[in-house]
């Protein structure tokens, strides 16, 4: 067969094959979502994420301590509060679970870089993701909480925030109000793109966030668009964020390339909770290889443009990337 060019010459060796890699995955990408509860010496599984934890503020230390030791020098704190009420006031509280869990992260592993998620869902006794007026969640009233939030957050130590919610206008109410405290350095990465899906479930269980009524469809987005994807991660870097994120990860990677082409900040790709919950029961059940699912996974999404990635893996992900079977 008379043949110039032939692609299988540059497939030939793996140093050949991680020399031509077009997408390259980094640890130093990777940001580590954990679950931070009221108590003493909790350790406790959530049930529908095998092998993902709450954690106490007494035993998150050994969970940083994991994190640094496996690569992972980043981490996004969820926090479940004790009590809620209708306004979600253990979120902007000075004691709140995530402003510890923030004084914790700073004293005992200082290296770590440490972002919040800015939202009231876990701290409302509705379930929804800001103030209520009637059965309806009222938008400008709860951007005010949000920016509160926010702000106590930066006093607490985050390094940066990241409003989930998915108000109107809550990035420029948080930019301004961080600016106005001092905290103009503090960046903020926004969950632009957030769509109304079904691969939250898991996360709801771990966080105990499950809307008492209704659902989030009036506030996140319908999975059926696109463009509207674009439009809102193009409002939000109007607004001020530093980083916009697409969330799911794996079933919207077409948002990811077209957010990555249309914004001219970093793009983040959040790999929820349903993902690493299919993925572990297909490989408890024998059905796949977790190791080589869990790195395409991720090259896919730095293949898309991403290139911040949130997961439950990110320790197996730092590991393949160190024993060179992605990255």
């Amino acid at each position: 067969m008379d043949l110039l060019q032939r692609s299988r010459r540059l497939r030939g060796t793996e140093t050949l094959r991680r020399m031509v890699r077009e997408t390259r995955v980094s640890a130093a990408s990777l940001i580590y979502p954990a679950f931070v509860c009221e108590g003493t010496g909790v350790k406790e599984e959530v049930p529908s994420m095998p092998r993902q934890f709450r954690w106490s503020l007494d035993t998150l230390p050994h969970k940083l301590e994991e994190l640094s030791n496996a690569g992972v020098n980043a981490i996004m704190l969820f926090g479940i509060p004790a009590e809620k009420d209708e306004v979600g006031s253990g979120a902007y509280a000075e004691d709140g679970i995530v402003q510890r869990a923030l004084e914790v992260c700073k004293r005992e592993a200082p290296q770590i870089y440490r972002i919040t998620d800015v939202c009231l869902c876990e701290y409302t006794s509705h379930g929804h993701c800001g103030m209520l007026a009637g059965d309806t969640v009222d938008n400008d009233p709860s951007v005010d909480l949000l920016a509160l939030t926010a702000v106590s957050h930066a006093a607490a130590g985050a390094d940066m925030v990241a409003p989930s919610d998915m108000m109107d206008g809550r990035v420029l109410g948080i930019r301004n109000a961080l600016d106005f405290a001092g905290f103009a350095h503090t960046p903020i990465m926004s969950y632009s793109v957030k769509y109304a899906s079904a691969f939250y479930g898991p996360f709801r269980e771990a966080a105990d966030s499950a809307p008492a009524f209704g659902d989030r469809r009036s506030y996140q987005m319908d999975v059926h668009n696109r463009r509207e994807g674009v439009k809102k991660a193009l409002q939000d870097v109007e607004q001020g964020a530093d980083i916009v994120m697409v969330k799911p990860a794996m079933s919207f990677l077409d948002l990811v390339r077209e957010v990555y082409d249309a914004v001219n900040v970093p793009v983040a790709a959040y790999s929820v909770s349903g993902e690493y919950a299919m993925v572990k029961a297909a490989a408890a059940a024998g059905w796949i290889d977790e190791r080589r699912i869990v790195g395409e996974m991720a090259a896919s999404a730095f293949r898309a443009g991403a290139s911040i990635y949130l997961t439950y893996y990110a320790e197996l992900i730092a590991k393949l990337i160190e024993e060179g079977e992605i990255g």
